[in-house]
């Protein structure tokens, strides 16, 4: 699924270079039309046409598969190209290459909306899809999501939902006991990929929808059925499934950092994706926006409604990356892979996305070792960070 190939050609060179497997370097990245065109090691090219920081890590760019906001707007205010450009562009200077912009439950019109505008926000550098999370959930687990609009999708609402199927590698969350097994198989032979959340699912559920398809699992732990000693849950049937990728918001307020070891141990770097499930305060200096009529507040990095309910998290994918290093006790590339080529291959992608080398696309993060991004590349074509020191040559 290639975006526009900028016409680009450049090499970049840096000291350390994590390749996707193993970290490496000294070397260098030759881009061409988009795509790496070669990687070299054992030497920095001379005349590279970037020099990155001798401290800096070269990686493939993250990918975030849930993010429902960021740069003060949420997607379901902005359901537009304006609102998609805005949230990918205040998550890019945080090391998001790739994302699904995130629409939670919400009126049909909304969805609409976004259905509309789908197909010219897949030209926006970032965008990979869509991320619908509802309305087909639990209303017992329903978490900061509107419990009005919580709903069986009717005929209107599957057409809509149908319709991004089509758009890059788009993803629906649902809860599999609130739905008709046949409409699981009507998204899937749509081309949408299907995730359990926000569901009070009995394991042998989880497993039965496995079976005709369902592949992930929305925010592990977090909105839904847990582990006990005779009921799996969701819960446990995410850890037991090796079927199963698992996305899982690591800030230490939404998942108990023992919680998010036994995650890891469980599930692996392979299995197991960091996601942000960022909302429109990320990149911002506000504490206060409206959700669908309700004030949702940060206070010490947590955002919650009126009620105490946690409201999506306020974090951004470097942000996970450094705190799956501290929390989870794991190496940088187990964490790096994490964030970048294991969502790839829960999309699909993973002979496009979460590696550097030859064929694969340009979308690169440079960060250094205090995880401060000091570039991005979309296919070849940069963007500085704030803590940015890196050198051009002609």
């Amino acid at each position: 699924m290639d975006q526009a190939r900028p016409s680009v050609s450049l090499s970049i060179a840096a000291q350390h270079i994590f390749d996707g497997a193993d970290m490496r370097g000294p070397g260098s990245v030759r881009i061409s039309q988009g795509r790496i065109e070669r990687v070299t090691f054992g030497e920095v090219e001379a005349h590279a046409s970037i020099h990155l920081p001798a401290d800096a890590i070269l990686a493939p760019g993250f990918i975030d598969t849930q993010v429902n906001g960021g740069g003060g707007v949420l997607l379901n205010d902005q359901p537009t190209q304006a609102g998609v450009r805005c949230i990918i562009d205040a998550h890019r200077k945080r090391g998001t290459t790739g994302c699904l912009p995130t629409l939670i439950t919400d009126r049909s019109e909304v969805l609409e909306r976004l259905a509309a505008a789908a197909e010219a926000c897949l030209k926006i550098p970032g965008v990979l899809g869509f991320h619908l999370e509802g309305p087909a959930l639990n209303r017992s687990r329903k978490g900061i999501h509107p419990e009005a609009e919580i709903r069986v999708p009717d005929r209107r609402d599957l057409a809509a939902i149908k319709g991004f199927g089509a758009c890059g590698r788009s993803v629906v969350t649902l809860a599999p006991e609130r739905v008709p097994a046949s409409m699981i198989d009507e998204l899937i032979g749509a081309g949408l990929r299907i995730a359990a959340g926000h569901s009070n699912a009995a394991g042998a559920e989880i497993g039965q929808a496995v079976d005709r398809g369902l592949s992930g699992v929305t925010h592990l732990f977090n909105a839904m059925s847990q582990l006990s000693v005779r009921e799996p849950g969701l819960v446990g049937a995410a850890l037991a499934d090796d079927r199963l990728f698992a996305g899982i918001i690591c800030d230490g307020i939404h998942v108990d950092p023992a919680c998010l070891r036994v995650a890891f141990r469980c599930k692996g770097r392979d299995r197991l994706m960091l996601v942000t499930d960022a909302m429109p305060l990320a990149g911002t200096s506000e504490r206060q926006f409206m959700l669908q009529g309700r004030q949702i507040t940060l206070h010490e990095n947590r955002l919650t409604g009126p009620d105490g309910t946690l409201a999506g998290a306020h974090l951004t994918m470097i942000e996970a990356v450094r705190n799956a290093v501290a929390l989870l006790g794991i190496s940088l590339v187990d964490a790096l892979i994490m964030a970048s080529r294991t969502p790839a291959a829960f999309l699909g992608l993973e002979s496009e996305l979460g590696r550097i080398a030859p064929g694969y696309r340009a979308d690169l993060v440079a960060f250094n070792p205090n995880f401060e991004v000091v570039g991005t590349w979309i296919g070849g074509a940069g963007s500085i960070g704030a803590a940015s020191e890196i050198s051009h040559r002609g």
